[in-house]
């Protein structure tokens, strides 16, 4: 249920509903928007009259039942877009950022120098691998600690915030300690315990969409999360599976303008994941720039042909300096600009 506060309604007046479903045993998420207070009513089993209860008191404009699952994702709740800041990087609104780096964490040579390199490119946020969910037992799996440690150090030289990968609520702890933006992966987005403990954080989350999952099934999974109490959340397309061999994914980019109808929350598109060929994702990534996305997530590596993970999809500097000037030209054409760093993100 949704609860749409008049546009002079008190504080008092707000904190008297909220206190009213407490009582009742139900829980409140309050969205401030710059003309109304939003109050997303968490629970299910809601009596037939108790809408029409909360419309006669005071400040309430209207009291609506939502049918949708996801409640404090959907723009019923919160109609103005989540802005999340990642150390001064802004993530949604009028900006377009981009995280760029390798797919894994290989060597102390390898992370710094393709941090540098996608920082004196324009990247606003370094991506890479400590843990990797392979599909094959015996393929490279990541360094783990290692890989954070080295991480973090490309973040010091950098200045750049880190995004990376976890896979199970055990490692929640020692990831946060190096990252800036957990990612979860499309092999976990339904899983629901991880989800839960990221939920607890207060540390940003993009969440990447199942390689086999609906809009609604993704939307549910952040619902896991923001009803944690994290509402620091972004979503990413990646490609779906479909009966195309030729591309390892196919790239949904008509689910940008859709997530943006259903969702407040940020889109990211992954054009590498997304096609699996170097050369498909500058189109890719300027058709997710057009299509409104908010950012993108690409690789980038020294020597792709030499790679421990996903080399045949990795950019190297010189194609990924290439696919930023005409970004940036795309983007502006849409009305918005590049993210930058702050001096405060350095």
């Amino acid at each position: 249920m949704i609860i749409v506060m008049s546009p002079s309604a008190s504080p008092e007046q707000v904190k008297h509903v909220v206190g009213r479903l407490e009582e009742d045993g139900w829980g409140a998420e309050v969205s401030h928007g710059a003309e109304r207070t939003v109050i997303g009513v968490i629970g299910t089993g809601f009596p037939p009259e108790y809408p029409d209860m909360f419309e006669v008191m005071d400040g309430v404009e209207s009291a609506t039942r939502i049918s949708k699952g996801y409640k404090l994702a959907s723009r019923d709740f919160k109609p103005t877009d989540t802005i999340i800041d990642v150390n001064g990087v802004k993530i949604g609104g009028d900006k377009f950022v981009v995280m760029a780096g390798p797919c894994s964490v290989e060597t102390r040579d390898q992370i710094l120098g393709t941090a540098q390199a996608v920082a004196d490119r324009g990247a606003t946020l370094l991506r890479g691998g400590a843990y990797k969910p392979r599909t094959s037992p015996y393929s490279f799996q990541g360094l783990g600690p290692e890989g954070l440690a080295l991480l973090g150090e490309a973040r010091a030289l950098t200045g750049l915030p880190v995004i990376t990968e976890i896979m199970e609520p055990g490692e929640v702890d020692i990831v946060e300690e190096y990252t800036d933006v957990f990612q979860i992966g499309t092999r976990n987005m339904q899983n629901f315990p991880l989800l839960r403990r990221v939920g607890q954080t207060n540390k940003p989350v993009m969440l990447k969409r199942g390689y086999a999952s609906t809009i609604e099934e993704w939307l549910l999974a952040s619902e896991y999360i923001l009803a944690g109490g994290n509402k620091n959340v972004m979503l990413c397309e990646r490609g779906i599976r479909t009966f195309e061999p030729m591309m390892r994914n196919t790239l949904d980019l008509a689910v940008v303008p859709m997530m943006h109808r259903l969702t407040h929350l940020p889109i990211i598109v992954d054009p590498s994941h997304g096609t699996g060929k170097w050369y498909l994702v500058k189109p890719m990534a300027l058709a997710a720039a057009a299509a409104g996305a908010d950012g993108i997530i690409v690789e980038v590596h020294p020597d792709p042909d030499h790679a421990w993970s996903d080399g045949p999809q990795a950019l190297t500097p010189a194609n990924f300096e290439d696919m930023m000037k005409t970004l940036e030209v795309v983007v502006n054409a849409t009305g918005r600009t590049l993210a930058v760093m702050t001096p405060a993100t350095v």
